[in-house]
């Protein structure tokens, strides 16, 4: 590929703030004005942990001032524990700890300080107030001090929960087996539950959003369907990215891996490549589709295209498929075609279909951990975590 893993960590570097890192628009500069959300800090913290495991120079720094910043700063909560979903809001999402978890995780293998701190009270958090043992999947969100939980519950949440414990499964494991065993369980059974269970039973359309009893609501966010976090219909970047997952899931588990986690991997991946690309006549993948395979929001997402490699990437180092290399390289190619900005750095976040650059859903280029991963996972081992690739290769 043409682009340099070293120009996209050297573009992310400028998204350092005091508080931790803050949001950057197209020409790589912080975006004044914009609150410092904690996901972005985590994710950041997350990319330059994957960087120190590579030696690049100053990342070993920035990924301990993104732990430092996770830990005291003002998106950490001393008094309720926990932490603001941003600077200006107090929520309490398990999607921004799902990264918080990620983060401490990545730090711990890359031996920051105070990585291990930052993930034990990640994990605490975690386990304690998002993870309900019962459903085997977690809550969505809490008010500040914990006391009403959001009358909604999402997989894209649940998403991140699972590569957060198979992450911090990996950082634990040489020190405590026991806890490592008991994430990747945990991992197991929301993966079970939302992809082998819901996707499989609709012919691999994956459901992203439920009631608080897990009813699934197909019609939610119809009137708001380019929603960042919450699109309406079937999501074809998430498709890929659980693809994914199941086999990061089957690598951590070994030889206790179900048979089903690399038959819904497929399932998943090729429906996401036969009904997501150019679903609409253009080249690449739409944003998402309805229930019928008909492009709802056309726009085209980079973190899409990050994870259509990485999960072709992925699939070819665990099958040998030939095909998947096949996808791999020619959806590589699309992204640096087609997204890479090679005059500010990075890539474009979001397309029209007819390749110009679009600010539907995201604007500016806040978020190196799509791209980062891309880069770093083919020709590596599939383990449970990204990090534990990096270990290993």
């Amino acid at each position: 590929m043409r682009t340099a893993l070293q120009q996209v960590l050297a573009f992310a570097a400028g998204s350092r703030v005091p508080e931790g890192f803050g949001y950057l628009g197209a020409d790589g500069r912080v975006v004044t004005g914009r609150p410092v959300e904690t996901w972005i800090s985590a994710r950041m913290t997350h990319v330059f942990g994957l960087a120190t495991l590579l030696g690049r120079p100053a990342a070993e720094e920035l990924a301990a001032h993104g732990v430092a910043a996770l830990r005291g700063g003002p998106l950490h909560d001393g008094e309720h524990g926990g932490w603001r979903a941003a600077t200006d809001d107090d929520t309490k999402a398990a999607y921004v700890h799902a990264f918080a978890v990620l983060a401490g995780a990545t730090a711990t293998a890359a031996g920051i300080d105070g990585g291990r701190p930052l993930l034990d009270e990640g994990l605490a958090v975690w386990e304690q107030r998002f993870w309900d043992d019962d459903e085997g999947l977690a809550a969505e969100s809490f008010d500040r001090a914990w006391t009403t939980s959001e009358d909604y519950r999402g997989a894209n949440a649940n998403m991140h929960g699972v590569e957060a414990a198979l992450a911090a499964a990996d950082a634990l494991a040489p020190s405590d087996p026991g806890t490592a065993a008991r994430l990747r369980t945990h991992a197991l059974r929301a993966t079970e539950r939302l992809v082998h269970g819901w996707a499989r039973e609709r012919n691999w359309r994956l459901p992203e959003h439920f009631t608080a009893g897990w009813e699934p609501l197909p019609e939610f966010n119809r009137d708001r369907p380019a929603d960042p976090f919450r699109p309406y219909g079937v999501t074809i970047g998430h498709q890929f990215e659980w693809a994914r997952l199941c086999l990061h899931l089957a690598a951590a588990l070994d030889e206790h891996a179900p048979g089903w986690l690399r038959t819904d991997a497929d399932g998943l991946f090729l429906a996401a490549a036969e009904r997501g690309w150019a679903a609409d006549g253009q080249e690449g993948f739409p944003y998402t589709l309805d229930w019928e395979d008909r492009p709802v929001v056309g726009a085209r997402m980079h973190w899409v295209v990050c994870e259509a490699v990485a999960a072709a990437a992925v699939r070819y180092a665990v099958t040998g498929d030939p095909r998947a290399a096949t996808l791999q390289q020619r959806w590589g190619e699309l992204g640096d075609r087609l997204f890479l900005d090679p005059a500010a750095g990075s890539w474009h976040h979001e397309l029209t279909p007819e390749g110009a650059v679009g600010s539907g859903t995201w604007e500016g280029k806040p978020d190196a951990y799509h791209l980062v991963q891309m880069l770093l996972l083919p020709g590596r081992p599939v383990r449970g975590s990204v990090a534990a690739a990096v270990l290993a290769s």
